[in-house]
């Protein structure tokens, strides 16, 4: 008995010793391979499987702020078995989108990817390739231009109009409006409306269940953790969300499939084509331009949805909470709306250019809470990029966050301010400054920039210029008895807020009467 002790503690012993050994000689490798190249500093200290992971809290954009504080505006992080580059600055950021806009025009998957049954037909996280620029083509040609900008803005009408009647409703009954439910139907309303706006009508049940289940799947995703992303963890599913997440997004295939053959049953050879149709048509034609399945028309819808919830519900609410919360900033903004649209009309699309506190409201929303707090990109080519060596296949998170938080750039970065986007802001209006949207000022990066920047920028920036003032002209709102909104933001990679935006509306004008 004695000797098998012996010799099991030998063996311990010897394992060991190997496991080190072979740690330690990856590690004189690792150094002796970048020795003749110059690669971005890291946190000295990469445990083994998991990497840096042990250095991250439930907020990556937060975490990796942290981090470049040590380590610099471009560093290195490794999680589990793949090491990303992480951008923090402005100077950085016009180097990756400016100088190598080329090389880092491709974007890779990131989050809880092992559980979707998409994997690999996306169009936002598809490679700067022929599908991608297929894609990119028909949004900006079916959805975001021509024919397409009246229709929109109808749909947009309408949808507002909806929002303020709902509420209209809650308040006339004293009751608590769930903003965050509202504020997500009209988002996933207006995507569908556009995409299929020939046979909407007739998928109401349907489009509400996809909606349903669009909201289940992001709340699935964002309870798996780092460890359960990118660490050993996310092999087993301790916690079964990756096992109910992809039983979600078999149930939203199904009453997608239900939507898409009865499409392809019915096709309409009369009049101008859907966004829909005209996809449907480039599945089932042999000698289309670019080969589609079902599956990159599932995955195209469901990326829509989920760009409707994560940013443009997301950016909505941010937009509501602040203004609860800073009531001068409120009364401000609807001293302005009344002086522009007048004590009884609805604000409408033709009222925002003449509503620069409104457009500075949300600017300054975005900048405090971008819904997309994470850019993902992946060098296509080798190149240089501050100095440091960057290989092909890199992948790269800007964060976005941090570069719209940064001190040396913006004063008082935490505080919201949205005079800080007037011109005059002492004279409390005038033109707006020169900070813009479209990814052309690196400090200010809410839908990205470069080649892969969100083609629908401007309309997104519409609806929230919209909808807030209209919730703002209509309404005044009450949180829990006269306390501020909750602010803190959601695990995860993602800007939303951590809990539902929940608060009882007063009416301050009926403009249906």
């Amino acid at each position: 008995m004695a000797v098998t002790s012996l010799d099991l503690t030998h063996y311990i012993f010897c394992l060991t010793i190997f496991i080190t050994s072979c740690f330690l000689f990856r590690a004189i490798f690792a150094r002796l391979a970048n020795s003749s190249s110059r690669q971005p500093p890291s946190p000295p200290i990469s445990l083994p499987v998991i990497g840096h992971i042990y250095l991250l809290g439930s907020s990556l954009p937060k975490s990796f702020q942290t981090l470049a504080r040590r380590y610099g505006p471009l560093m290195r992080i490794r999680m589990g078995s793949s090491t990303y580059l992480v951008a923090s600055d402005a100077a950085v950021a016009k180097e990756i989108l400016k100088t190598h806009d080329a090389e880092f025009s491709s974007r890779f998957e990131m989050g809880p990817v092992q559980y979707s049954i998409y994997r690999h037909t996306g169009f936002m996280t598809a490679p700067y390739s022929p599908y991608y620029r297929f894609m990119k083509r028909l949004c900006l040609t079916r959805l975001f231009a021509g024919s397409q900008l009246d229709q929109f803005r109808h749909i947009l009408k309408e949808e507002v109009e909806r929002l303020v009647r709902s509420v209209l409703e809650c308040s006339g009954e004293g009751r608590s409006c769930d903003l965050t439910r509202e504020l997500t139907t009209l988002a996933n309303n207006i995507i569908f409306r556009m995409i299929m706006r020939k046979r909407y009508s007739k998928f109401v049940e349907e489009t509400r269940e996809v909606r349903r289940l669009t909201v289940e799947i992001l709340e699935l995703g964002a309870k798996l953790g780092v460890s359960e992303v990118f660490g050993p963890l996310k092999r087993y599913d301790l916690f079964g969300h990756g096992k109910r997440l992809t039983e979600s997004m078999r149930r939203f295939d199904s009453v997608l499939e239900k939507i898409l053959r009865d499409y392809e049953e019915n096709i309409d050879e009369g009049g101008e084509s859907d966004l829909l149709e005209m996809l449907l048509e480039s599945c089932g034609d042999g000698n289309a331009e670019v080969k589609m399945t079902r599956d990159h028309i599932k995955h195209f819808i469901f990326e829509m949805l989920v760009a409707s919830i994560d940013t443009m519900s997301a950016g909505l609410q941010w937009a509501m909470a602040n203004l609860i919360n800073h009531r001068a900033v409120f009364e401000k903004l609807r001293n302005e709306i009344e002086s522009v649209v007048g004590p009884a009309k609805l604000i409408g699309e033709p009222d925002i250019s003449n509503l620069p506190y409104l457009y500075a409201v949300t600017k300054e929303t975005l900048r405090l809470h971008t819904p997309t707090p994470l850019i993902f990109r992946e060098c296509n080519k080798d190149c240089n990029v501050m100095g440091y060596d960057v290989k092909a296949e890199t992948r790269l998170l800007m964060n976005v966050y941090a570069i719209m938080r940064d001190p040396d750039t913006w004063q008082d970065p935490d505080e919201f301010v949205p005079e800080r986007f007037l011109a005059n802001p002492g004279e409390g209006g005038g033109r707006l400054d020169q900070v813009e949207t479209r990814g052309r000022d690196f400090s200010y990066l809410p839908f990205g920039g470069g080649r892969r920047g969100c083609i629908g920028a401007s309309r997104a920036s519409m609806v929230m210029q919209v909808v807030v003032g209209a919730l703002a002209q209509c309404f005044d709102w009450e949180v829990n008895d006269g306390q501020k909104v909750d602010i803190n933001v959601g695990s995860g990679f993602s800007g939303a807020m951590a809990s539902p935006l929940v608060c009882r509306p007063i009416a301050h004008l009926d403009p249906f009467k």
